[in-house]
């Protein structure tokens, strides 16, 4: 009977999954499952109008953590950068140190295309020795053309190959008004670059290659084992308080220009000045722009990455229910004192259908500033869901059936402490029940014979004696009261089993 019961209702639950699947599909509305570019397009761009202007052909600040343009001029037009140029190869130079094909520790032996660099140098001679560090620390200090084009043929073989490597490099970051004919920026014709890729390329070295900010703030050293004096090229270095780098660059067609960086309690900024009249202005409007940025703008680090974001209900999936995380951190530039204005608020659905796989967006979590969307943090699935088919199903509900009339009984768990054994326990002293004589005795009719005492059981009279008596399980017996007669059950106890960078000489 209770076969047959079981029966019907594994019937009964088949029909009501199938009911359910088929209601399931019918239903055609979707959860949008990623952080759409219109949801992007509505993220606010902070883009002041400063009443100022820089002395320079073209100017731009941008704020490091978050990439956003803060102050622009003329920051699209092309124009001769000279050594700023060398940014690009630092960048290359460290690209190929940390993804471990150079090691700072390298020799590089000078040819003589390296030698023959004018302007500013270190005088290399061909055939000396020096090792990578020596060289990067003399382009990113002294603007070293020699020692720039010796570091270029260490990575790629040749001047003319690195230059090609630069130039892909440009492509990849987007920098669509640049192009590069040498690594050290001597050229003028054909050879150019805005204020606006310089920017994208200093911060890509900044944020990626951090360690360059070592080289790059070197006020003095020296080179060739203290026989030549590095200088940094960068007055910024000495004057401006958290400066960060970054480049000089000088030639009589690209004036004097200047890619400067400095960081202050966790904002970042770089400003790009092409173009200056004279070397002192450059530092001066550098100067200017950063001044701004810091008086006017602050970051804020939203970090979540990891972090749990709650859980979603999963539409015809085998697991019903998956955990969630969010994807990344986010870095927002907001006017100066509006960080702890910031809002977060999450958009996630009710549920979603499966397939659900790991790290696929759900939801987003949108961090706002008065009303404005500033940054969107991805919501993502931190568990998966297979789709529930029909087989699936079906298997699931065998092995659940299974489970039911097939289950066999578990070894009962033995005690801690208790060492299992063959021999069977040891008798214990009290008196066997009336009935059951004890091993070796001599039973009779009326009771049992020990060995010089012929026991009967207790008399009437003892259960008069004015006391209560006590029986062998610890109860008390009422005055009067007779126990009845029979033998005594022993409890046997149930265990659970618990499963369970000034002159004309390009710098």
């Amino acid at each position: 009977m209770k076969a047959k019961c079981r029966f019907f209702a594994v019937l009964l639950l088949i029909f009501c999954m199938i009911t359910t699947i088929i209601a399931a599909d019918g239903d055609t509305a979707e959860i949008t499952e990623t952080v759409t570019e219109e949801a992007r397009a509505g993220e606010t761009s902070p883009n002041p109008q400063p009443q100022f202007k820089i002395n320079a052909k073209s100017a731009i600040l941008i704020e490091a953590g978050t990439g956003e343009v803060v102050f622009a001029m003329n920051e699209h037009e092309k124009l001769p950068i000279a050594s700023i140029t060398k940014i690009m190869t630092m960048l290359l130079v460290m690209e190929a140190v940390d993804n471990g094909k150079l090691s700072l520790k390298e020799p590089v032996t000078i040819s003589a295309n390296a030698c023959r660099m004018g302007g500013s140098q270190v005088y290399l001679e061909e055939g000396e020795v020096f090792t990578v560090e020596e060289l990067l620390k003399a382009v990113a200090v002294h603007s070293a053309n020699d020692a720039s084009v010796a570091l270029a043929e260490k990575v790629s073989g040749s001047e003319e190959a690195f230059v090609h490597l630069m130039n892909e490099k440009a492509r990849e970051l987007k920098m669509n008004n640049t192009n590069f004919l040498d690594a050290t920026g001597l050229t003028d014709e054909g050879h150019y670059s805005t204020a606006h890729d310089i920017a994208i390329m200093s911060r890509e070295l900044l944020s990626k290659h951090p360690k360059i900010v070592y080289y790059t703030t070197i006020w003095h050293d020296s080179f060739r084992g203290g026989k030549f004096d590095l200088d940094n090229t960068n007055k910024l270095v000495k004057r401006y308080s958290g400066v960060t780098g970054l480049k000089t660059g000088f030639t009589s067609k690209a004036g004097f220009c200047l890619a400067a960086s400095a960081e202050r309690d966790g904002t970042h900024f770089i400003s790009v000045v092409l173009g200056s009249e004279s070397n002192e202005l450059r530092f001066a409007e550098s100067a200017k722009l950063l001044d701004f940025g810091f008086a006017n703008w602050e970051t804020a680090r939203i970090e979540k990455k990891g972090q749990p974001a709650g859980s979603v209900r999963v539409r015809k999936g085998e697991v019903s229910e998956i955990p969630l995380e969010y994807g990344e951190n986010v870095v927002i530039l907001v006017k100066k004192g509006k960080k702890n204005k910031l809002v977060e608020k999450a958009e996630i659905p009710e549920n979603i259908s499966a397939p659900v796989t790991i790290g696929q967006v759900v939801g987003v979590l949108n961090v706002e500033l008065d009303g404005n969307r500033m940054a969107s943090i991805p919501i993502t699935a931190a568990g998966e869901s297979r789709r529930c088919s029909f087989g699936l199903m079906i298997g699931m509900l065998v092995k659940r059936w299974a489970g039911m009339f097939c289950s066999c009984p578990e070894k009962p768990a033995v005690p801690e402490n208790v060492q299992p054994t063959d021999s069977p326990p040891a008798p214990d002293n009290t008196s066997p029940p009336e009935n059951n004589p004890a091993p070796g005795s001599n039973p009779s009719e009326d009771g049992f014979q020990g060995e010089d005492v012929f026991y009967e059981g207790p008399s009437e009279d003892e259960y008069d004696s004015g006391e209560a008596a006590v029986s062998d399980e610890g109860a008390v017996i009422e005055e009067g009261s007779v126990p009845e007669e029979g033998p005594v059950m022993e409890e046997i106890p149930i265990l659970e089993n618990n499963s369970g960078i000034s002159e004309d000489y390009g710098w």
